[in-house]
């Protein structure tokens, strides 16, 4: 019976092959090979009979089967009998030959069969095969291909045969007509080759180790004959490959003296093939076989090849391979194996070929041949030896080549070179500086044409600086290099120009490689050589200091750096003083000072060139001992965190100028450590020495010229000082102008020790020869002075500012005015005949500007400051208002202006003080200069470049700041009310301009006074400040302004003004004013132009301005406002007038009296009339009006037409000043909405259409009246009042309103209405809006807010969802307004008993949610609430009744304590919400099983007893409910009930039974919020099932955060289910077959899967329970599923069937 029954899976499965999805078939494969597994020889035998009886199967589906077949056989060779294995040889063997035709796939896998069988049963196999293979009758294509097959999968068993086979099948040959034919002859003879090759390579351990090349020499020869004289020669070039692949394997098994007869004929034969086909790889793998085999006879014939051989491999490797052809790069692996065969042999001869060819002038020849050159370097080294000399000598012409591709290919060989010992030849110093040449390239640079020439050191040219270069793996494809440098292909990127030099543009035909790559290769190169091949470190050590100096080897200062770092630790491991440098060995080593030098100045730029500044600083380290042994210590201890600070910054985070102070404190310790004069001396002179190196490099030059005033400093020789700096001055470059500041800097730091040999240098320079060539009396009027003269005295000025600066203030203060003054003004005015003549020169100009200012800032950090007296201060402030004035008002094109008012800003605090005539000319003459230019817009506009405009823009920023620090700077000096309004007596003509730019420096300028003059304020009595009204009243109306700018800025000066005045008052510093901060945050509606919010801020400010001006101000404050109603900004005088009413409502004011018949006056002014004051004034009559005839006004007001206009609506505000007279104006607009009905049913003049519902006029006046009024922010204390009532009728309005329509007339106003657009006047949006207001009005902003967040207004109006509108209002009101609840709950009451059905949804829902919140048991409401929601459950609207018992349930959350008390009354509504009758959707039933999953947490088990079966019976059927809610809250509450089920545990255990393949198929739910509930439903159901692997796996596997995979789980789920409730196999598969039909896929996919894994762990002794016929006929029916998946899951459980069969 089992073996039918596994037959019959067999059958089934073997049916199914015919499915074309490719997935199902390989499913199919699988299981076949699974059931092959348990039973293999039954499926063997099966497939044997299938495969029989189907004989018309067509053969792609036979080859599922002979593919299953193979598998079986493979992996149990071993347990296969003889007889089985005789029946799948016979199969095979038929399958394979049965047609005639070749049918590849199908004749392949009955081979491939064979094959496997022949691993054990290799006589068998032969026995039947060999039947098919028959003297003189040409064989089938496969029956060769298999024996080719056989020889390689079992070497041992087949060569035996091999003989006798090959004795057979010579005469066949010449049968072969066919090229397929041919070619698998030639596979044949190819395998069976490389077979006797290993079967005599491992004779020891073959069954017959008598066998012997000879025994198959002379059929290989004869078989070799008809391949090379015949087939060769064919016109196919498959066929001629196939000759060649197995003539190379042939030629190890020809006879000796036979293949030295052939090789003079066979040789051309292969090379000639070259020329016929493009893939020359199999060409070039056959011949580099033949030429071993060759050698290996010692064949003296391979000689006479020598010459063709080399002629035609050579431009194999010169043309390059393509790395995505991978048959291109093997081919020349192949062909450098040839070269080393032959190298070997020959290797003069090789040689003599190949030197000469690197003189050639080809590219693509001269990298192939360093290819090869490299390839016998590295395998034919003992050959090699004695010829390094000659290889040597012939690499000078490629050293000079420019090509990018020579230069890699120079690279690699210089990287073999090394490691063989070459570059320790004569010749090899030559290579390591070509080595470094490349390191040092520039990035995408054109290569110099004339090819680079080698020059002795010194004379080196330079080669420019390169960009940042990644050190990438770019290994050099050695292969005696370790494995893990072999063949590394590192991505080759550009990188950008660090600006030193720009990069070229490549040539039109430029190398595939760019410089980039060459340099990248070469960088790795070298620290590969420095620190892997141990015998190139005497090579490169101290060799590579050479190239550390010379500036055209900038470029790879960081890989020298790098490797003379670690071959100087590595001398140093040997012996202390194994690194010690002897310069005395070693003429060419640059000297200790001039590596220093070196060194320090790169590492002023340490990100350039691959951050070089820590390589350089690393090695400056650890040649501490030869440059100084005094250093050791301090350098050990002061350059790691120099190498760190570099580490934790990057390029943009560093400051340079930082960085230079902490070299240049390095650079002086190192000298105080060295502390001898004469290394000093020698030290300075190697850096004045170097100075020339770094033309063009300004930077780094800049701070060489630090270094050296550093140095010259330390020096204790005052005659080299002077010589030194003497020097410095000859030999400036004055034409640049970056070298000024160096040379400036220089001369500054060197005084800080020679002051007086400075000065003196700098004197002795003016009067020397040199300076006097460039300075003639007739000079002035030649060009060459503005080229010389004039740069020679800038950079003297400067110097003198440095000085100042930098030098002791003790010792410089004296000499300030007598000595450094006189002679920068000696430079600066030139005497011609006599007369002092200005120089124009802008540079000049700018230099004395500058140096003026360092010395007005030595003079101010002086020590005494405060005692010195500048005589001089008045003419040099005249000089820099002169140098202002001489700008030109239209333009700003340099920073003169700028810099002479940041000079001023020094002068100014030295005393004596300015007069009052030269502080005014300063005031006006620099306002004028800066406030007056025009727009900065309009100054960009001519400037033709991006970086003009960027420099333009900073120069004015850095402008503005200059003024605004003069300014404070002279206000400092009358810090009192008196001194404020004399500078704004300056600034108030700038502040009314009608210019707008005009205005908005002026009041960014005094905004920035203002804020300065207060945190300077420090009031020690209280005293009066007397002009705060008149300054408030200039700046407050530009709160106003056009100008968005302008406007941030008034409100600040205003807010410093108030504080100011808190100040005088008597309050602390750090005293905060409530009213005064929030000025603050109504600049914030200051950033919209449009008036209303500009109006409202204003207002607001206004009222901050009343309240804390005093009242000695007060009428100044309003005359002085009066005056700005002229303003000639519209926006100022508009907000004057605001401002004047704000002010008289606030403090106080005699009005005239109104009288009630006016008020249609008011509305038609405030129709005519645009004046904000008259709009204030028609307010202020309005709210007296309404205070003493509040009926009246109301009752016009609500007579105005709707929708109300924007003057209707500011009378209506105006009536929420007073909180009594609003309260009053409330309560009978809540009357208005109350009396009338809130709509009127209209029936449609369409037939058969329903009536609409149409809003009654009044309640929608009032409604919006009430709009109004709450959304002023006087009405707040009156809505607090009225809050409950308020709160009900508008939400109690809301509900009544949804859907409900304008009246016609109303609709039609409504869409002509023009003008602003007016507030919506659909009665549900004006309702929603009103309620909004009031909320908000009412201090329950929190609330509003709350509702917006969650969409809950949109809900509201929104017919269908209007219910979950009023739960999320009623959620934040319970969050945030809890006291106000008890009297809205009493209010609301009534309503549920409304006979509207839309207020009894509104005030259920709402109910429903406030018992979700713990505050209604807080305020006692719980009992009530709850009492009505139970008495809603009969309610006629199904909507009301699933609301109340959503609002039971949300007792779980308000009052949990009370479930437990009121358990079994709510348990009662729950089932009667399950059992709801008149529920067609089953709401009713959904909203009761989530109620019910939210209580039961909460409940006493005696309570849910009782009903817990019959609540998980009547659950069950929605666990596959179409509904996805309905699914996932039933799974949910079962998963709950779990809790419950220990009173009736083995009751409700058979209900998780009935339940649990239901949960875990929906696992694979299409709804992901239906798989989560079967997680929770799980985990809650594992500690129940009495399993505790189970229950570990759910726990674990099934947390809502997990992903799942879903077959791993399930077949686990099953080994668990089968290990514990073996007796439950039936059930389980019944209920699966019930989800075969199931609508969704995936739960479809899961069932037989589900099956399969429970097969798959069950014990036997329970197999037999399994309806096993039912089981395969449902599998067989779902096999025919429309879904690939399903298919497959099918297949794969068939497979496991076996396990119970």
């Amino acid at each position: 019976m089992t073996e039918s029954r596994i037959r019959r899976l067999a059958m089934t499965l073997m049916d199914a092959t015919t499915d074309k999805d490719p997935l199902v078939q390989e499913q199919i494969y699988n299981a076949l090979c699974y059931l092959g597994e348990s039973e293999p020889e039954e499926i063997l035998h099966a497939c044997d009979e299938y495969l029989r009886q189907h004989d018309k199967l067509a053969y792609p589906h036979r080859v599922i089967i002979l593919n299953a077949m193979e598998t079986v056989v493979k992996n149990n060779i071993a347990l296969l009998d003889k007889s089985t294995a005789k029946v799948v040889i016979f199969l095979a063997s038929n399958e394979m030959t049965k047609s005639k035709e070749v049918v590849r796939d199908w004749q392949q896998a009955a081979s491939n069969v064979l094959v496997a069988v022949g691993q054990r049963f290799i006589n068998k196999v032969m026995e039947e095969v060999l039947t098919k293979f028959q003297p003189g009758i040409l064989p089938h294509y496969f029956i060769m291909q298999t024996f080719a097959n056989l020889s390689v999968s079992n070497v041992f068993g087949m060569v035996p045969f091999l003989n006798s086979i090959l004795g057979t099948m010579l005469p066949m040959l010449g049968m072969a007509k066919q090229d397929h034919m041919k070619s698998v002859f030639c596979y044949a003879l190819q395998h069976f080759s490389e077979s006797i090759q290993e079967y005599l390579a491992n004779l020891d351990k073959a069954p017959d180790p008598t066998v012997r090349k000879d025994t198959f020499s002379n059929e290989i020869f004869s078989a070799y004959e008809v391949l090379f004289n015949s087939w060769l020669q064919h016109r196919e070039a498959k066929l001629r490959l196939a000759v060649v692949e197995a003539i190379g394997p042939m030629s190890y098994l020809v006879p000796s003296e036979k293949l030295e007869e052939q090789l003079p004929k066979l040789i051309p034969g292969i090379l000639a093939l070259y020329k016929k086909h493009a893939e020359a790889f199999y060409i070039s793998k056959s011949l580099c076989q033949i030429l071993e085999a060759s050698v290996n006879i010692g064949s003296r014939s391979l000689d006479m090849q020598l010459d063709s051989l080399l002629g035609t491999l050579h431009p194999q490797i010169c043309a390059p391979a393509d790395p995505s052809i991978p048959l291109t790069v093997k081919n020349h692996t192949e062909v450098l194996r040839c070269f080393t065969v032959l190298a070997c042999s020959f290797p003069d001869r090789v040689l003599a070929f190949l030197l000469p060819k690197l003189e050639s002038s080809n590219e693509r020849t001269r990298v192939g041949t360093l290819l090869i050159m490299r390839q016998i370097i590295n395998s034919a080294s003992s050959q090699m030896e004695i010829k390094k000399p000659f290889i040597l000598a012939s690499m000078k012409l490629p050293l000079q080549d420019s090509s990018n591709k020579v230069k890699r290919a120079m690279v690699q060989v210089i990287s073999a070179m090394a490691h063989h010992g070459y570059l320790e030849q004569a010749g090899g110093e030559m290579m390591l500086e070509y080595l470094i040449r490349q390191c040092a390239l520039p990035a995408d640079a054109k290569a110099h044409l004339g090819g680079i020439k080698l020059l002795k050191k010194g004379t080196l040219e330079g080669l420019g600086k390169s960009p940042t270069v990644a050190w990438q793996a770019h290994a050099c494809n050695c292969t005696h290099v370790s494995s893990s440098l072999q063949h590394r292909r590192g991505q080759i990127r550009g990188g950008g120009s660090d600006g030193l030099q720009q990069p070229k543009k490549q040539l039109p035909d430029a190398d595939d490689f760019t410089s980039d790559s060459v340099q990248s290769i070469s960088v790795n190169t070298l620290f590969l050589l420095s620190t892997t091949v141990d015998r190139m470190s005497n090579v490169l050590w101290p060799y590579l200091l050479e190239f550390v100096t010379p500036i055209q080897f900038t470029n790879a200062l960081t890989p020298l750096c790098k490797s003379l770092m670690y071959l100087a630790m590595k001398k140093q491991e040997e012996g202390e003083n194994a690194s010690l440098i002897r310069y005395d060995l070693n003429a060419n080593l640059p000297s200790p000072y001039a590596i220093t030098t070196r060194l320090l100045v790169v590492s002023s730029q340490p990100y350039v060139g691959d951050c070089r500044g820590t390589a350089a600083l690393r090695l400056l380290n650890v040649l501490h001992y030869s440059i100084h042994p005094a250093l050791d210590q301090l350098w050990s201890k002061k350059v790691p965190p120099l190498v760190e600070y570099i580490e934790e910054n990057t390029e943009k985070s560093l400051c340079q100028k930082e960085w230079e102070e902490k070299l240049l404190l390095f650079l002086q310790e190192t000298l105080m450590a060295v502390s001898d004069n004469a290394w000093i001396c020698q030290f300075s002179m190697e850096m004045c020495k170097q100075l020339n190196n770094y033309n063009g490099f300004a930077l780094e030059k800049n701070f060489l010229y630090k270094c050296i005033g550093t140095t010259l400093g330390a020096c204790i020789s005052k005659d080299l000082v002077q010589k030194q700096l003497q020097e410095l001055l000859e030999t400036a470059r004055y034409h640049e102008k970056a070298e000024w500041e160096g040379l400036a800097s220089c001369f500054g730091i060197c005084a800080i020790n020679h002051l007086e040999e400075t000065l003196a240098k700098l004197e002795d320079f003016v009067r020397s020869d040199v300076f006097k060539k460039s300075v003639g009396l007739f000079s002035i009027f030649k060009d060459r002075s503005d080229n010389e003269v004039e740069k020679i005295k800038s950079t003297l000025i400067l110097c003198y500012g440095f000085v100042a600066v930098y030098a002791p203030k003790e010792l410089v203060l004296s000499r300030i005015e007598a000595d450094i003054l006189k002679n920068v003004f000696q430079y600066f005015n030139t005497k011609v005949l006599g007369i002092k003549v200005e120089t124009k020169d802008l540079t000049l100009k700018l230099c004395l500007i500058r140096s003026i200012c360092m010395i007005s800032q030595a003079i101010c950090n002086g020590v005494k400051c405060g005692d010195f007296v500048f005589s001089r201060k008045a003419e040099l402030v005249a000089q820099m208002v002169e140098f202002i004035k001489a700008e030109p008002l239209d333009s700003m094109r340099t920073p003169v202006r700028q810099r002479a008012m940041i000079t001023c800003t020094y002068l100014v605090v030295l005393e004596p003080h300015l007069s009052d005539p030269d502080r005014t000319e300063l005031i006006d003459t620099c306002l004028a200069s800066v406030l007056a230019l025009p727009p900065l817009d309009s100054m960009k506009e001519g400037d033709g470049s991006v970086t003009d405009t960027l420099h333009k823009e900073m120069l004015y920023g850095d402008t503005i700041s200059a003024l605004k620090d003069l300014l404070k700077s002279l206000l400092q000096r009358n810090l009192t009310p008196h001194g404020l309004q004399d500078m704004f007596a300056h600034l108030g003509p700038w502040i009314k301009s009608n210019k707008e730019h005009e205005r908005q420096r002026a009041v960014e300028v005094s905004a920035a006074l203002l804020d300065f003059y207060l945190g300077k304020l420090n009031v020690s009595t209280v005293i009066p400040f007397y002009n705060l009204g008149v300054l408030i009243a200039l700046f407050s109306p530009r709160c106003s302004d056009s100008l968005a700018s302008v406007r941030q800025y008034a409100v600040d000066c205003v807010y410093c003004l108030l504080y100011m005045q808190l100040r005088y008052e008597g309050f602390a510093r750090d005293h905060r004013d409530e009213m005064v901060e929030g000025l603050k945050a109504l600049k914030k509606g200051l950033e919209e132009p449009d008036f209303t919010v500009l109006f409202h801020t204003c207002n607001n400010i206004a009222m901050v301005i009343g309240k804390r001006v005093p009242p000695d101000q007060l009428m100044s404050l309003l005359l002085a406002m009066f005056e700005g109603l002229v303003d000639p900004d519209k926006n100022c005088s508009r907000a004057a007038t605001v401002m004047i009413n704000s002010l008289l409502k606030e403090r106080g004011g005699v009005l005239q009296e109104k009288v009630p018949d006016i008020m249609s006056i008011i509305h038609g002014k405030l129709q005519e009339v645009d004046e904000e004051h008259v709009r204030k004034a028609a307010q202020q009559t309005v709210y007296i009006l309404a205070s003493q005839h509040k009926s009246v006004v109301v009752s016009s007001l609500l007579g105005s037409s709707l929708p109300f206009d924007s003057h209707t609506c500011t009378m209506w505000r105006s009536l929420a000043t007073e909180p009594n007279l609003t309260s009053q104006i409330l309560e009978q607009l809540l009357e208005k909405v109350n009396k009338d009905v809130p709509y009127k049913e209209s029936k449609c003049f369409l037939l058969g259409s329903s009536s609409e519902r149409v809003a009654t006029p009044l309640p929608l006046a009032a409604t919006c009246a009430l709009y109004e009024i709450m959304s002023a922010p006087e009405s707040g204390a009156a809505v607090l009042g009225l809050y409950p009532q308020l709160f009900a009728t508008l939400l109690l309005r809301v509900s009544c309103t949804v859907g409900v329509q304008l009246p016609k007339n109303l609709q039609s106003r409504e869409r002509r209405s023009t003008g602003p657009a007016p507030r919506s006047l659909e009665p549900c949006s004006c309702a929603v809006e009103t309620l909004r207001t009031m909320l908000a009005r009412g201090g329950s902003e929190e609330v509003a807010q709350a509702v917006g967040s969650a969409g809950g207004w949109e809900l509201m109006g929104s017919p269908e969802r209007h219910h979950d509108g009023v739960a999320v209002l009623a959620s934040a009101m319970a969050r945030h307004a809890g006291p106000r609840l008890p009297l809205i709950v009493k209010n609301l009451i009534p309503i549920l008993s409304s006979v509207l059905d839309n207020q009894r949804v509104t005030t259920t829902a709402f109910f429903a949610e406030l018992l979700n919140s713990n505050v209604v048991n807080d305020l006692i409401l719980l009992e009530t609430m709850m009492d009505n929601m139970t008495g809603r459950q009969k309610d006629p609207c199904m909507l009301v009744r699933m609301l109340a018992l959503r609002g039971l349930g949300n007792i779980s959350s308000g009052a949990p304590e009370k479930v437990r008390k009121h358990g079994a009354k709510l348990l009662a509504s729950m089932v009667n919400g399950m059992d709801d009758k008149d529920d067609p959707h089953n709401l009713v039933a959904l909203e009761a099983m989530s109620s019910l999953s939210k209580l039961l947490d909460h409940m006493e088990e005696s309570d849910i007893q009782s009903m817990l079966l019959h609540v998980a019976i009547r659950i069950r059927p929605f666990f596959d409910s179409e509904q996805p809610d309905l699914r996932k809250s039933s799974i949910v509450l079962f998963g709950n009930l779990t809790k419950f089920s220990e009173g009736n545990c083995e009751v409700f255990f058979e209900q998780i039974l009935n339940g649990l393949v239901t949960l875990l198929l929906h696992l694979q739910d299409p709804k992901p919020e239906v798989v989560k509930a079967c997680k929770f439903a799980l985990r809650m159901c594992g500690p129940n099932m009495g399993c505790e692997g189970l229950c570990d796996m759910f726990l674990n596997h099934l947390r809502e955060d997990r992903s799942l995979h879903y077959g791993e789980f399930m077949n686990n789920v099953c080994k668990h289910l089968m290990q514990s409730y073996p007796e439950m196999l039936n059930r389980l598969i019944s209920t699966n077959l019930f989800y075969f039909k199931s609508t969704w896929v995936d739960i479809r996919a899961a069932a037989p899967m589900f099956i399969g894994f429970l097969v798959l762990h069950v014990d036997e002794d329970h197999c037999q329970q399994v309806d096993l016929d039912q089981l395969i006929s449902s599998l067989n029916l779902l096999l025919k599923d429309p879904v690939p998946a399903v298919r497959m899951k099918v297949a794969e459980t068939l497979g496991r069937l076996v396990r119970i069969l």
